[in-house]
């Protein structure tokens, strides 16, 4: 059995990057050798001169849908309030949802709400929400009063920033906590290993040689779950929708023909391939639902190379990087990353496992 505290590490709250840097490739990047755990650091710019004509670069086009809202019970200025995590449609009416709701004991089967404005402000005869009932995970079903989820994301919602990040979304969130692939909405948090990339580092990628592909995995609210259990084997994984389309799957399997390496951008980008690769890392198109749960020993066999940011101790994140090098040298490497004063979480520098 695999101890959760094994990957436990001790990050003072300074470390923690509560914005991003000024630029998208203003961070740094910490480049681990896998086999050796050989360590260099370098501006994120340098990850052109590790990748090579005729390799691929796999990342996940999600989109992080603006589904922080609140409410006010009943449409009264002095009625309940309520707050809205939106997670994914709750079937095939458009305008029923699954979401996180607090304060859940006022959330009764039958209660209804006035969306809020972002500057406080309710029409009393505006669109509103409609409790339907609870699920067994806890979360609550609700209907909306109109189909059109996109008027209302842009009416009322705000980009749902990690908790751990304590503060409120800013303008300038609506734009950096995106990747720039960004295309398909669903994702309660963003793909974060995408947001260091540029237009520009990634035109530079092709005119390489590199091989750009994507994949969607809608990352859902369990990405912030802390691993409760005593150990790893006993967790119980959340699932996240997924695509791998025909041409991406081609593409890795080309490359691998072809001698080249598959560099996964993100943790994501890792669940989906290790879903849809066999045991010799060949890709298989498909669709669906993934609850895939990694941990050491485990060796990633779709992917060469990781990019990844540095995760929250005991997380899921944690134990999948570490199947990559090994849990003494991610947490060695996570030493190194404090001594170099380097940023930590979604809005941190990134680590290049290769």
């Amino acid at each position: 059995m695999l101890a959760t505290k094994l990957f436990d590490y001790d990050l003072p709250e300074k470390f923690i990057a509560r914005y991003p840097a000024p630029t998208r490739d203003g961070s740094r990047m910490m480049v681990v050798d896998r086999e050796t755990g050989d360590i260099e650091i370098h501006p994120f710019a340098d990850i052109l001169n590790f990748l090579n004509p005729g390799d691929a670069l796999i990342c996940n086009n999600t989109k992080v849908l603006r589904g922080r809202m609140f409410a006010k019970k009943e449409g009264r200025d002095d009625g309940a309030a309520f707050e809205i995590l939106l997670l994914e449609p709750a079937s095939g009416e458009q305008n029923e949802w699954n979401c996180m709701l607090k304060p859940g004991k006022r959330a009764k089967e039958g209660t209804w709400a006035v969306l809020q404005y972002p500057d406080g402000r309710i029409n009393p005869d505006g669109e509103k929400f409609t409790v339907l009932g609870r699920n067994e995970d806890d979360t609550f079903r609700i209907r909306f009063s109109t189909d059109d989820i996109s008027s209302l994301e842009e009416r009322y919602g705000h980009i749902p920033l990690p908790p751990y990040l304590h503060r409120e979304a800013e303008a300038d969130d609506s734009e950096r906590y995106q990747t720039v692939y960004a295309t398909v909405k669903g994702a309660v948090a963003a793909p974060t290993a995408g947001l260091h990339f540029t237009p520009e580092i990634l035109d530079a990628a092709r005119k390489k040689g590199v091989h750009i592909g994507e994949l969607t995995l809608h990352v859902g609210a369990g990405t912030f779950k802390p691993v409760s259990s005593e150990y790893a084997e006993t967790h119980q994984m959340h699932y996240e929708d997924f695509v791998l389309p025909e041409n991406t799957a081609s593409l890795i399997n080309q490359t691998r023909k072809n001698g080249g390496k598959v560099l996964a951008i993100g943790t994501t980008t890792v669940r989906v391939l290790e879903s849809c690769c066999d045991e010799n890392g060949f890709a298989v198109a498909q669709s669906g639902r993934t609850n895939i749960f990694l941990y050491p020993p485990r060796k990633p066999k779709g992917e060469d190379m990781l990019l990844t940011n540095f995760h929250l101790p005991c997380s899921t994140l944690l134990m999948l990087v570490s199947c990559f090098a090994g849990r003494e040298k991610i947490l060695a490497a996570y030493e190194r990353a404090k001594a170099e004063n380097m940023r930590f979480y979604s809005y941190g520098d990134c680590m290049l496992l290769k």
